[in-house]
């Protein structure tokens, strides 16, 4: 029966993990902030001219992948400058060119005026034929020219447009490797990043297919397979992630599905718990009757044994009543008999009287029963675990969901009233130790949480754009988090971060799932 659970969960989570992912939005728009436009400036008359503009994207916070052809200009021409503009707040800076390859369509720009920092975005492990939906980011100029944007708006930091398609495979074109979708692009979004349904980058778009209009229409990106090698060899190590694309409602539904099944496991177990102590008490019980019986029929059968003796003894103190008048000795020896036979007599009354009784079965059932040793109720406080000291905790990848995140062991000190490393305080919320982390240098915030029941640490990462992040501080400068040690630290800060809480959106972009254990002596980091 416990068998049953275990492999529903097991195909619920190979179908989730091996499904088509379909674009999430808010990875998509998360990915698209770190997505630029990439123009080339003509200020040698004395006024600041665009005269094209292509697309990139940052693979560090400085710097900036694009097109070889969107910056082909600026290499033969002095006069011209690379200038780079952001999706949101922040002004527009210049670049210049690291490393440029034409013979794969790649070119790696670093931002070298200005304090502007990009989101880095983070690159696939690698391209499945299966992989559902992507996402085209860029700046197309048709669009630009629809929605009648001037010169000067070109400099004003705007949103990329974002299209959607399919992966419709991988193929080498005339010099490099490419491959081939369906997200529509136009002349500007060459540079821009195509993405998988989590906002990681499959490629780097670079031209369309000539169509009349009757065919249908397939744009080439560069492939990771060029993109990669070109990083490495420029000494740029970006951000990979190889794990399975799922969404957080997948990961939900696996949750769910976990739980149901962990639920219906521990109710096998414990109906055959309930059966096996069913059938030992009823070996007791049997045991006990037997023992009881025994010992009643011992104690009428010694009762019995005395009472004859009494009579015997009795009868033989009358014959030496009698017959004391003939013979003096009679005399001593008649009392002897007396007082075995009334000793005989109080004897049997008493066995009688403390034979067991068959009230004294259920009695012995429990002796026996705590004999064996009986577990603890689940509930007992006593099993509880109070404080679970130094843990190692290792990432649960099916459990998890990751777009970008570092997925390094996590470690800490767990104590019971929610202290972690003697400093830092945990408050309740919704029944779960949760702490909420608001850095200044990351567009992101962290929800962490720990159940010290199943030792399972948790983190949700919400990536915001300008406006929600800036919103985030503020509501985190709201209030000073109580230390540990404060009477009822828990519930306060519980009820302080409750405000920040409901500015976040409904779902997080990243879950890290973390399985913890006691740190052992000997372990790596150990004292």
């Amino acid at each position: 029966m416990t068998r049953f659970p275990r492999l529903l969960l097991a195909l619920l989570t190979l179908a989730l993990t091996t499904l088509p992912a379909a674009a999430d939005n808010t990875d998509i728009d998360a990915a698209a902030r770190g997505v630029v436009r990439v123009v080339l400036i003509d200020s040698s008359g004395g006024e600041v001219v665009p005269v094209t503009h292509g697309t990139g994207f940052a693979v560090t916070p400085t710097m900036i992948v694009t097109n070889a052809h969107v910056i082909r200009e600026a290499l033969q021409d002095d006069t011209l400058r690379i200038g780079i503009v952001p999706s949101e707040g922040d002004a527009g800076t210049f670049a210049t060119p690291i490393a440029v390859s034409p013979r794969n369509d790649l070119a790696l720009l670093e931002i070298t005026d200005g304090t502007l920092r990009l989101p880095p975005l983070t690159i696939a492990g690698g391209v499945s034929g299966d992989m559902g939906e992507v996402s085209a980011v860029g700046y197309p100029m048709n669009v630009d020219l629809a929605q009648g944007l001037e010169i000067r708006d070109i400099f004003r930091a705007q949103p990329p447009v974002k299209s959607r398609g399919f992966l419709s495979g991988e193929r080498p074109s005339r010099q490099f490797d490419t491959i081939l979708h369906t997200a529509p692009i136009a002349r500007g979004n060459s540079g821009g990043p195509l993405l998988d349904g989590c906002g990681r980058v499959l490629g780097v778009n670079s031209f369309g297919a000539d169509s009349d209009g009757s065919d249908a229409e397939f744009y080439f990106a560069v492939s990771l397979r060029e993109l990669m090698p070109f990083l490495r060899e420029s000494g740029v190590e970006p951000s990979v992630n190889a794990l399975p694309c799922t969404s957080i409602d997948e990961l939900n539904a696996a949750e769910r599905a976990r739980f149901d099944a962990q639920r219906a496991e521990a109710q096998q177990r414990l109906a055959t718990v309930e059966a096996d102590r069913r059938e030992a008490r009823s070996e007791a019980r049997l045991q006990a009757q037997i023992e009881v019986l025994e010992a009643r029929d011992n104690a009428m059968a010694l009762a019995m044994v005395l009472l004859l003796v009494g009579i015997g003894a009795g009868y033989a103190a009358a014959q030496y009543r009698k017959g004391q008048v003939d013979n003096p000795d009679y005399r001593s020896r008649a009392m002897i008999a007396a007082g075995v036979a009334g000793a005989a007599f109080v004897g049997t009354v008493l066995v009688w009287i403390t034979r067991p009784g068959f009230n004294e079965i259920e009695e012995r059932v429990a002796t026996i029963m705590g004999e064996n040793g009986e577990q603890p109720a689940r509930d007992d406080p006593s099993t509880a675990l109070v404080s679970d000291g130094t843990l190692i905790c290792t990432l649960v990848p099916d459990r998890s969901r990751i777009t970008g995140a570092r997925t390094d062991d996590v470690e800490f000190d767990w104590n019971a009233d929610g202290c972690v490393n003697s400093r830092t305080q945990y408050g309740m919320v919704s029944g779960e130790w949760t702490r909420v982390l608001v850095p200044d240098d990351e567009a992101a915030v962290s929800v962490n949480t720990y159940d010290p029941d199943t030792r399972t640490f948790r983190t949700d990462r919400y990536l915001l754009g300008r406006t929600q992040i800036e919103a985030a501080r503020a509501a985190r400068d709201e209030y000073d988090p109580p230390a540990c040690g404060v009477g009822n630290a828990q519930i306060t800060l519980g009820e302080q971060q409750s405000a920040l809480l409901a500015l976040l959106p409904d779902r997080p972009n990243e879950r890290l799932v973390y399985s913890c254990e006691p740190k052992r002596a000997g372990m790596i980091g150990g004292e």
